[in-house]
C-alpha cells in the first residue's frame, strides 16, 4: 500500500441524506404544502421553505402556523407527512453514484448519517442501491431532536475506535451539520443545493459549493491543509 493510499484510507466522509444525497427539496415542500391546510396553514413557496426551514420539523409548522400544535395534531400531521413523501421517488444528486464509487476506488471511507427515521433511511438507500458502499447508516431512533451533534459523535464511535474526528468530512445541506461537524472536530463542507438557502448556510462559516463532487475536493484539500500545518 503505497503513502498515499494509507492517508486516504484514514480519512472518511459522513453524507447528510435529505437535500444531500438525496435530491429531494420538492418533495419535502410538496409534502408540507400537503398538510398545512389540515391545520389551517396555507402552503409555502420553495423559498419560503428554504429560508424558514428548521428542526424538530414540529417547530417548523409552529413557526408557519404562528402557534403550537397539540400533541394530536403533531402525531397525525407526522404520519401524513411521512406518506406523502413516501409516495415520492427517491432521486439522488445528479453525479453522486460516480462519486461514491470514485471515492470507494480511493479507499476514503463513506457512511451515511440522517435525522430522518431510521428504517425509512435503510429503505430508501437500500432502493437506490448505494448501501453497499456504506461503512454504517445510522437514521434517527426516537423522537425529533434539534441538532445533528450527539448522532455525529454516536455515529463516529459506532465506525471504531480508530476513526479520527480531524480526518473526518462532514457533508450536508445545513449550518446544523456544520455545527455538529465542528463539535467533534470535523471539517463540514455545506452544498447550496438543499433544503436551506445559500444565505442561511453562510452564516455557519463553513465552505460553501454547488455540487457534491466540488464538496468532496473541498473538504480534502481542507483535511490536506490541516496536516500540513501540525507538521
Amino acid at each position: 500500500m503505497t503513502t498515499s493510499t494509507t492517508a486516504a484510507a484514514r480519512i472518511r466522509i459522513v453524507w447528510d441524506w435529505n437535500g444531500t444525497v438525496r435530491d429531494d427539496l420538492s418533495d419535502h415542500v410538496a409534502a408540507l404544502n400537503a398538510t398545512l391546510p389540515a391545520l389551517g396553514g396555507r402552503p409555502v413557496s420553495v423559498d419560503t421553505y428554504r429560508a424558514q426551514h428548521r428542526v424538530p420539523i414540529r417547530s417548523f409548522y409552529d413557526h408557519l402556523l404562528g402557534r403550537s400544535i397539540s400533541d394530536e395534531e403533531w402525531a397525525s400531521n407526522d404520519a401524513a407527512f411521512l406518506a406523502v413523501l413516501g409516495q415520492r421517488p427517491v432521486k439522488l444528486r445528479s453525479g453522486i453514484r460516480q462519486v461514491m464509487l470514485g471515492l470507494r476506488a480511493r479507499g476514503i471511507g463513506q457512511s451515511l448519517l440522517s435525522l430522518a427515521p431510521h428504517e425509512r433511511l435503510l429503505h430508501e438507500v437500500r432502493q437506490v442501491g448505494i448501501a453497499g458502499l456504506m461503512d454504517r447508516i445510522d437514521g434517527r431512533v426516537g423522537p425529533s431532536v434539534s441538532t445533528k451533534a450527539p448522532a455525529l459523535a454516536a455515529h463516529l464511535a459506532a465506525l471504531g475506535p480508530g476513526i479520527d474526528p480531524a480526518t473526518v468530512i462532514v457533508i450536508g445541506d445545513s449550518a446544523d451539520d456544520a455545527v455538529a461537524a465542528r463539535a467533534v472536530g470535523a471539517v463540514p463542507v455545506l452544498h447550496t443545493g438543499g433544503l436551506h438557502c445559500p444565505e442561511r448556510l453562510a452564516t455557519a462559516g463553513a465552505p460553501l459549493v454547488d455540487t457534491l463532487a466540488e464538496a468532496v475536493e473541498t473538504g480534502l484539500a481542507a483535511i490536506a491543509a490541516r496536516a500540513a500545518a501540525t507538521r
